[in-house]
Formats: C-alpha cells, structure tokens, sequence
C-alpha cells in the first residue's frame, strides 16, 4: 500500500464516487426530460412525475448516506483521538478544538501531536494547516 501523506490522503470509491453519481445525474436528467415530453399526455404525466420524484430522492440519498457515514466516522474518531490524547497527558481534549481540528490532527504521530495540537489551538489552525504541518504523517487507511 503506498505511503499515506497530505497530498494522497483523500480517498474516493470510484464506483460510489463517479460511476454511480453519474448514474444519478443521468437518471435525473432523463427524468425531467421524460416529465416535460409528457405534459401534454395525461396518461404518461402521472408516471414520469412519480420516476421524476423518485429520481430526486436518489440523488438527495446519494449525499446523506455519505453524509451519516461520515458523521459517524467522525465520532469515532474524535473518541480515539481523546483517548490518545488522555493517554499522552492525562487530561480529555481541550473544548477550544473543533472538530476539523480533531480529525486533521490524527495523521499526527506521537512525537508531535501535542505541540501541533497546542498551536491549534493558540493560532486556531484550519484542518488543512494542521495537515500541512504534520511532518511524520500516521496514516489512516479506514476512512471512506
């Protein structure tokens, strides 16, 4: 597996990411076609109203499901970083630090994590100055 740093750390499925959001898009578009080709066919309107709406709620469901996946991702990694960090100092997170704060802040390794989350805090660093900061990067290869 290649090394994980800033510049590759992200990290897409492509048959979500692309192949099935294009499915999405294409489906909607053609939907929408489908319904105004109808509009002066009673008899086809009902339908392609009702594969038009079905349509949109796929593409609504495509962003929450990554969403609420990402939601939950973040949780549990802010419960392992504020063990992380009650193992380094013996004291829980610091209520200063955000969340972006705490997720950008585990690609830290333990040698600087405590200086680098201090100047989170004092200079409130954005996730992606954190990042950049980080010069040993510990990988996280779990997230989707």
């Amino acid at each position: 597996m290649e090394t994980q740093n800033y510049a590759n750390h992200k990290r897409y499925v492509p048959m979500f990411h692309f192949v099935l959001f294009g499915v999405i898009i294409v489906t909607v578009i053609g939907s929408f076609i489908n319904l105004f080709e109808s509009f002066g066919d009673h008899e086809r309107l009902y339908n392609a109203s009702l594969i038009a709406v079905i349509s949109l709620c796929m593409l609504r469901m495509f962003f929450f499901l990554r969403n609420f996946v990402t939601r939950v991702q973040d949780r549990a990694i802010r419960a392992e970083e504020n063990l992380r960090h009650f193992a380094m100092t013996g004291k829980l997170f610091d209520p200063k630090l955000t969340m972006p704060q705490i997720l950008a802040l585990r690609f830290a390794s333990d040698e600087e994590y405590l200086d680098l989350l201090k100047r989170a805090i004092a200079e409130n660093l954005s996730n992606k100055q954190i990042k950049q900061a980080v010069k040993n990067w510990r990988a996280d290869h779990h997230r989707v």
